[in-house]
């Protein structure tokens, strides 16, 4: 995403400790400075924030891992691949053990104290070329990391805010950088993560700059944050203020739109893209797991082909013919069970990585303000202008105000449609759960009472090694 230097990475790396354990995490010497060299300057502190946007490109952060989970936990994608502790997710058997929950859970606090680290010691940087102005946006783009991370890992780690409206165990909050002593935080509840991640934001929005070019997506922006705002409204029911938040990109009418092709999908951000995950060849967040592509190609054009479309998404992409997003964007091949199943072409580069991350596009604002304003006023020409560019896009035929009869079947469609918009890109299983929705509507008697709303196994489990250092921390229900 962002080429560093390791020998200057910020030094919340170096000395990062994970929430819930009392190990620190070992580095090489020459991969780490101390605090006093790591914001000893402009350039080094720059260096440090870089650092973080370098973690959160990993694999197990915004890499592909967490989001390949939220899909095929729900109803979009069948997870046909190999690995044992995907499968253990996929079937809702998993247990606290699982090395990859384990690993989302560590990279995620890993970045999250590289934040940590930039917003507790960037204002106290002296170098008269480090003007106030630049040291008010590093914060702010480092608070805006640092509240993507813990959306990430709530959402991940805790029942929906709908389930007791967030009073349920989200995730420790670590809101400072590691000093040298080891804290043992316990969890705060859901609605109190959100309203850090508010917060955090909030405060970041008027401190960031604006996305004037395709680079400039792969860093926070006001249109980012924005963005967020909107999402983690919508995640809470609060219609009104995710509409209003939405709103703020969809008027940047210079920086954001609905692009007229599907051309977006590669390897540099356009207009279409709000914020995204930058990769190269050289530079991306590969690991032994794979990437984006590496589940959704497969192993003839260099992936695993792990993640085929769902019966039921092939279903209800069948409910209207000549849909662009599977003549276009799918194709039949070989997945990973050696069966012909249809497979997303929206990352294709399983050779090299260089697909983008597409963290947030300006098509999911359109249909977050279209749902919130479908729930605030029912059926509205707005919102119906808002979902006709992407059904315009996607070679259907646009609605008018008479295509509906009911408030609900307005909703339903537009759910629908942000459904096969959004597919492959990680987001479908908040969608039902925010709904109050189960995750699955097919399968054995087993695997329906599993995928049920606040079922136990719809989140997934504190890993075993948290639960072990830290005696603060308590296990979700059912594990």
């Amino acid at each position: 995403m962002i080429k560093i230097n390791k020998k200057i990475l910020a030094v919340g790396f170096a000395l990062s400790v994970l929430s819930g354990c009392s190990e620190r995490l070992e580095v090489l010497p020459e991969q780490s400075i101390a605090t006093s060299q790591a914001f000893s300057s402009k350039s080094n502190a720059q260096a440090s924030l870089l650092g973080v946007y370098s973690q959160a490109q990993l694999f197990d952060v915004f890499g592909s891992g967490p989001q390949i989970i939220q899909d095929f936990q729900a109803d979009n994608t069948e997870f046909v691949g190999t690995f044992p502790t995907l499968q253990d997710i996929n079937n809702y058997v998993t247990t606290s053990p699982n090395t990859t929950i384990q690993a989302h859970w560590q990279v995620h606090y890993r970045t999250i104290n590289g934040a940590n680290a930039v917003i507790d010691n960037v204002p106290g940087v002296s170098d008269p070329a480090f003007t106030e102005a630049e040291k008010a946006q590093f914060v702010a783009e480092a608070k805006f990391m640092r509240a993507i991370l813990y959306l990430s890992l709530v959402n991940m780690f805790a029942q929906p805010y709908q389930v007791s409206n967030g009073s349920t165990p989200g995730v420790p909050l670590v809101l400072k950088s590691f000093t040298g002593t080891v804290e043992f935080p316990a969890r705060a509840t859901v609605a109190e993560v959100h309203q850090q991640i508010i917060k955090d934001l909030t405060e970041a929005l008027p401190n960031l700059p604006v996305a004037t070019t395709a680079q400039s997506r792969g860093r926070a922006t006001k249109g980012a944050a924005a963005g967020y705002l909107a999402r983690i409204y919508l995640l809470r029911g609060e219609f009104q203020k995710a509409a209003d938040s939405a709103n703020e990109v969809i008027n940047a009418t210079s920086l954001y739109s609905v692009a007229s092709n599907f051309g977006f999908y590669g390897a540099t951000p356009t207009t279409e893209h709000v914020f995204a995950i930058v990769n190269s060849a050289t530079d991306n967040g590969r690991t032994g797991s794979g990437g984006w592509a590496s589940y959704h190609r497969p192993a003839a054009q260099g992936g695993r082909g792990d993640c085929a479309f769902s019966a039921d998404l092939e279903r209800v992409f069948a409910l209207e013919a000549g849909d662009k997003r599977v003549t276009e964007l799918s194709d039949l091949a070989t997945a990973a069970d050696n069966q012909r199943r249809r497979m997303t072409l929206k990352y294709k580069d399983a050779a090299t990585n260089t697909d983008l991350a597409p963290m947030m596009r300006t098509s999911e604002m359109y249909l977050t303000r279209a749902e919130a304003l479908a729930e605030l006023n029912g059926v509205n020409i707005e919102s119906i202008n808002l979902v006709n560019p992407i059904r315009v896009r996607a070679g259907l035929p646009a609605w008018t105000i008479s295509t509906f009869a009911t408030k609900e079947a307005f909703i339903d469609a537009i759910l629908l449609e942000r459904r096969k918009e959004l597919a492959f890109e990680g987001h479908r299983r908040m969608d039902l759960l925010r709904r109050q929705k189960p995750l699955r509507t097919t399968g054995s008697a087993t695997i329906l009472a599993a995928a049920a709303f606040g079922a136990p196994k719809t989140i997934l489990p504190i890993p075993q090694r948290e639960l072990d250092q830290n005696k603060s921390l308590t296990q979700n229900t059912g594990y």
